[in-house]
């Protein structure tokens, strides 16, 4: 609750009280609705004489905000016009962009956001979401009580320490804009209410000199705090997070590699916590692999599987296909299902003895006698061609953000041993992409299983039209955020995430020619339900749901906000 107004936030359909009067109901962006107010409302709520006389309707309201947005040629240009309109109108920005959420999409979150994380500091306008200095550590809870949500209020918060945003690296205090986008797109997509959701960007510093040196930048003008006072900081944030907003989701989002899978294994046991990096890319990975596999021919248990690019991301949809295997009994044990895997680093396959390995690394690092036989150029670093020559790969995964690293010869060997071979050059942005989607076709002669994880057009061959699917995370984290919510779960396990991928896999198309392998964007709200149903229901089988299921999909429905002007009383 706040002075100006008050909302049941928690059901789509609450009412809207509105305390406050005149300018201040229109500089509130949850209670400005512009020159959509009725004349009765304006003259409840004193708004006589402050706006246009006319009256019009939300969808006139869109479609003349659309119509600026499409006059705004640059990227960086849009984004900042729908984050204007997002600071006048909340209810009009949301209803905009799910109206045109699959064009839209690439503004408010990857890839422009990149851009809009780098300008922050020259851009900055209107402060939005909560900023936590390493240096002031005694004034978390102060600082997290200021944003004005009690403790049944808060669903969900995004929170970054901005060392591994978006493939740009360390940005500093700029990374609050990656939490901000990422709830845009948790509202307009699964419907979490936008005053249920709390962005946090914690300030420990920067190693990027050219941030430090710049005048213009608003963080801490330090070194990236390390070791441990970052994880004090960081134990004192997840502590009082928990106790003020006991059923809030703390999702992790754009982590070092370092930091990012020790702080998912510190404190998801205890905590309801997620990393999208790690757990979000995974899953929707996971939900195309899982399509594709039952398009190949092979079962699961058959597939050979390269990860090139093991780090955070890489590492994490490796754990969760293994994860799958054993607990769909496709293989006997854990240790069966490690050999499935040949994980690629900078430094070549992973093997034992190499000391640069993480421990979360370690476990896919391959024995060195084991590879003593192979014919390759150099055993210190057995390169991805020679993997794919020796191996024979079925299934050939990237997250390596190494552009062009699929070359002709490495999918051609693949091909030459697979009828269907699954390939996903993963990486952003579209640069960096490990292959097209376009040489891939050309290359198998259309026979390739392919996501991405840019957007990339449709691919004709051969009279076939090849649409490829984008394996974006929009597709999981939505869905498993409304579900978490839905249920009140106290953590999230692995069968929760499995649960959401295999809801998802079951919307694909698997029998079309040339079908994607992931559901269209366009159908995002629809795919949200579905994954949220799911994970609510998993949650509850595995005994972590704390709100009883009496009703799942009523349950989810209702918790969906619709981007329309609720019912108002003047009060």
């Amino acid at each position: 609750m706040t002075l100006d107004y008050e909302q049941d936030t928690s059901t789509h359909f609450g009412r809207l009280k509105v305390r406050a009067r005149g300018r201040a109901v229109l500089a509130n962006p949850m209670t400005n609705r512009g020159t959509a107010f009725t004349q009765e409302q304006r003259e409840e709520l004193g708004l006589v004489g402050l706006i246009p006389t006319g009256v019009t309707t939300l969808e006139n309201q869109v479609h003349r905000t659309y119509a600026q947005y499409r006059r705004t040629t640059s990227n960086l240009g849009k984004y900042l016009h729908l984050a204007a309109v997002r600071d006048r109108n909340e209810v009009l920005f949301y209803r905009l962009f799910s109206t045109h959420l699959e064009e839209m999409l690439p503004i408010v979150y990857t890839p422009t956001i990149g851009e809009a994380i780098e300008r922050f500091s020259h851009e900055f306008n209107r402060p939005r979401g909560v900023f936590l200095s390493i240096d002031h550590p005694d004034r978390i809870e102060e600082s997290l009580l200021n944003y004005g949500l009690g403790p049944d209020q808060v669903d969900l918060l995004v929170i970054t320490d901005s060392e591994g945003i978006l493939g740009i690296g360390d940005q500093g205090i700029g990374g609050i804009q990656i939490a901000i986008g990422k709830l845009a797109v948790y509202t307009a997509a699964a419907g979490i209410h936008p005053r249920r959701v709390i962005p946090v960007v914690l300030d420990v510093g920067t190693d990027n000199l050219g941030l430090l040196s710049n005048e213009m930048y608003l963080g801490e003008k330090h070194a990236r705090v390390r070791g441990a006072a970052y994880d004090e900081f960081l134990d004192r944030f997840v502590s009082t997070a928990t106790r003020l907003f006991p059923h809030a989701m703390l999702h992790w989002e754009d982590f070092g590699t370092t930091n990012a899978h020790r702080l998912l294994t510190r404190y998801r046991d205890e905590h309801c916590t997620f990393n999208d990096d790690i757990q979000g890319t995974a899953a929707v990975v996971l939900a195309a692999l899982l399509a594709g596999v039952d398009r190949s021919g092979l079962d699961l248990s058959e597939h050979r599987i390269v990860i090139f690019g093991a780090g955070s991301a890489g590492i994490g949809i490796a754990n969760l296909i293994r994860d799958t295997m054993v607990r769909s009994r496709v293989v006997a044990d854990e240790k069966q299902a490690y050999e499935r895997f040949h994980a690629i680093g900078i430094n070549g396959l992973y093997v034992e003895d190499q000391p640069e390995l993480l421990e979360f690394q370690r476990v896919y690092a391959r024995r060195r006698d084991e590879v003593a036989g192979w014919d390759v150029a150099d055993p210190a670093r057995i390169g991805l061609a020679d993997v794919v020559r020796t191996v024979r790969p079925t299934i050939l995964i990237g997250t390596s953000t190494k552009g062009g690293a699929f070359t002709q010869e490495i999918v051609t060997e693949m091909a030459r041993h697979c009828a269907r071979p699954i390939i996903f050059p993963l990486s952003n942005p579209t640069a960096r992409a490990e292959a097209t989607p376009a040489d891939v076709v050309a290359w198998t002669d259309g026979r390739a299983l392919m996501a991405t994880g840019s957007p990339f057009g449709p691919v004709d061959h051969n009279g076939t039209r090849f649409t490829i699917a984008q394996a974006n995370n929009a597709l999981i984290f939505p869905g498993l955020g409304l579900g978490v919510a839905t249920c009140k779960a106290s953590r999230i396990s692995e069968g929760m995430i499995a649960a959401a991928a295999e809801a998802l896999a079951t919307l694909v198309n698997a029998y079309r020619p040339g079908a994607a392998l992931l559901p269209s964007m366009t159908d995002l709200r629809m795919v949200s339900a579905h994954v949220a149903v799911a994970v609510a229901r998993e949650a509850e089988i595995e005994g972590l749901a704390r709100e009883p299921l009496t009703d799942p999909i009523q349950q989810i429905f209702d918790r969906m906000w619709q981007p329309a002007y609720p019912p108002i009383e003047a009060i």
